[in-house]
């Protein structure tokens, strides 16, 4: 048995993804328990940042941290809304100038379906694998998170920007040809950001994950509210881990929530 606060899963890209459960003095490669009989156990709670017990209000920290931390501002989730560019401060400048001001890529990928998104450089392909995208490709380098953003914000007219979890939980294939998409969007992309575009090749990158069978109906584990949860993991797929009753239960949503694995 293990005890430990949920985190993200940690990825590598190999022929399937690998996954990782990081704990303070430990971590787990759940790969290999697919096919096992596993047991959750919720224990209390964490805050990724202060480490008080409180209850977890969002993204794995307590509401006073949510709401102070310059990680948790809504230029995070809306990167439109970027100032640093400006030298302008919503909560931390130093903090918002060392993440806005760095290459971002606009890209597509599909996951539940065609989706547009914002993501650093760094974070590529991290960010894919963790929506569960089986294919993604990039539409563009941008120098900072504003105009990425931005240029997102046009895209949305076409295409999704929210990934739909049951949908994606039951997709292992897709014949959309992201290529050619990709070269619709570009003429959707605002003058600011165009110029920035480089002429050179794109490449979609196919995405497999270590399922053994996708479920049909699948069912989000409240692990909170039932407190105990025992079943055979079948696979594993953006932040979820897939049971064989077609129980899921995403890894990230529950960051900062303390529980005991047995296997």
């Amino acid at each position: 048995m293990l005890k430990g606060v949920l985190t993200k899963m940690k990825v590598e890209l190999n022929q399937s993804v690998d996954y990782f459960l990081d704990f303070e003095n430990d971590f787990i490669h759940i790969n290999p328990l697919i096919g096992k009989k596993i047991t959750l156990k919720h224990e209390g709670y964490e805050c990724l940042n202060c480490k008080s017990i409180q209850v977890i209000y969002r993204q794995g920290f307590c509401k006073n941290c949510f709401f102070e931390m310059p990680s948790t501002a809504d230029w995070i989730m809306k990167p439109e809304l970027s100032k640093a560019h400006l030298n302008i401060e919503e909560r931390d400048l130093e903090f918002e100038k060392e993440v806005q001001l760095k290459p971002h890529i606009l890209y597509l990928a599909f996951s539940s379906s065609i989706k547009v998104g914002v993501t650093r450089k760094t974070q590529v392909p991290f960010r894919w694998i963790d929506q569960g995208a089986i294919k993604a490709i990039e539409i563009a380098e941008l120098p900072n998170r504003f105009l990425a953003g931005v240029s997102e914000v046009e895209l949305k007219k076409f295409y999704a920007d929210k990934t739909n979890w049951r949908e994606m939980l039951k997709i292992e294939s897709s014949e959309v040809d992201l290529e050619l998409e990709r070269e619709k969007s570009i003429k959707m992309i605002p003058s600011e950001a165009k110029e920035f575009i480089k002429n050179k090749s794109y490449n979609t990158l196919n995405i497999k994950y270590p399922v053994d069978k996708y479920p049909l109906k699948p069912k989000s584990l409240n692990i909170i509210k039932e407190n105990r949860y025992h079943g055979e993991l079948i696979g594993i797929k953006g932040q979820y881990l897939i049971f064989k009753d077609d129980t899921v239960f995403n890894i990230r949503s529950n960051e900062g929530v303390v529980v005991d694995i047995s296997f």
